[in-house]
């Protein structure tokens, strides 16, 4: 590349000096060796005998009383003075000065581009990898959510009671759940929009009375309710007339707390639920409702 630059500037350098030495040739006039022919060309001819020339009038005839002619010589400009070899040496070091400037910043500025150009790509190839990175985190985060464990609630009857049934916890999740507590409540209330608007529980989370571990795909029994229980939970017999007429209804409710086998200790989960125990004058079942804040995941 910088010999691509020279080639042009050593040919700008050598146009420049002949341009010079021409100039300096040409400013030196011809006829500056010859004074005394300026100085012929300048004088009068000889002058003619006064006697040839006729008088003016009013004159004297006299030759000596005739005023003498005053001669003039012009001085011819001087020779300009010779362009010395240090005067030459001193151009040519002030153009190649120019042209190593030139050549200098024109480079300057090359790299300048290039180094924003390198900015660029480093830019471009940074934010990509960043990107990437969010995409392998979100990817690895989104694996962890797939593989842990999910503990969901269902009901189901009880085979050996009759009208009795059971609340059931399932691990639906790729790893193995340790449950930490348990909470229970019920309450009786005309609809499960009088329910309050957070699960109220009289009693704190507690343990499970056995350690309960939970494989993927395996169940646990966390609440059995039958219909013998109705008249403990109602506060009367009329309110469980109530309950019978369907004018009031009997709300199960309750969370499960619990955490992954290899997650540390304070990474817990909470799974809540929420059962309606349908209580009729000869038959009663069990099922799935409540709000959606009695029935929340984590």
């Amino acid at each position: 590349m910088p010999s691509k630059i020279l080639a042009p500037a050593a040919a700008l350098l050598i146009s420049a000096f002949a341009c010079q030495m021409c100039a300096a040739q040409t400013d030196q006039p011809a006829a500056s060796s010859h004074p005394a022919a300026a100085s012929r060309s300048t004088a009068p001819a000889a002058g003619t005998p006064a006697e040839a020339q006729p008088a003016e009038p009013g004159t004297s005839a006299n030759p000596g009383d005739e005023p003498q002619p005053h001669i003039t010589i012009a001085t011819p400009a001087p020779a300009p003075a010779p362009w010395s070899l240090q005067d030459r040496i001193k151009w040519l070091t002030v153009v190649l000065l120019v042209l190593i400037a030139y050549v200098g910043v024109w480079l300057a500025i090359a790299t300048l581009r290039k180094i924003e150009r390198q900015t660029r790509y480093a830019e471009t190839t940074a934010q990509a990898a960043a990107e990437s990175a969010k995409a392998a985190l979100l990817f690895a985060e989104n694996q962890a959510k797939a593989n842990r464990s999910w503990i969901l609630i269902s009901t189901k009857p009880n085979p050996g009671v009759i009208n009795g049934f059971t609340v059931v916890a399932t691990n639906r999740g790729g790893s193995p759940a340790r449950v930490v507590s348990l909470a229970e409540a019920v309450a009786i209330v005309p609809d499960e929009s009088q329910l309050p608007p957070d699960p109220v529980f009289k009693t704190e989370p507690s343990p499970p009375v056995a350690p309960m571990l939970l494989l993927p795909g395996e169940s646990a029994n966390i609440k059995n309710f039958q219909r013998d229980e109705v008249k403990s939970v109602c506060e009367s017999a009329e309110q469980v007339l109530r309950v019978e007429d369907w004018k009031e209804k009997i709300f199960l409710y309750g969370k499960v707390t619990y955490a992954d086998l290899v997650a540390s200790p304070g990474d817990t989960h909470e799974t809540g639920w929420c059962c309606w125990y349908i209580h009729g004058r000869q038959k009663s079942g069990m099922i799935m409702a409540g709000p959606l804040d009695y029935n929340k995941h984590t």
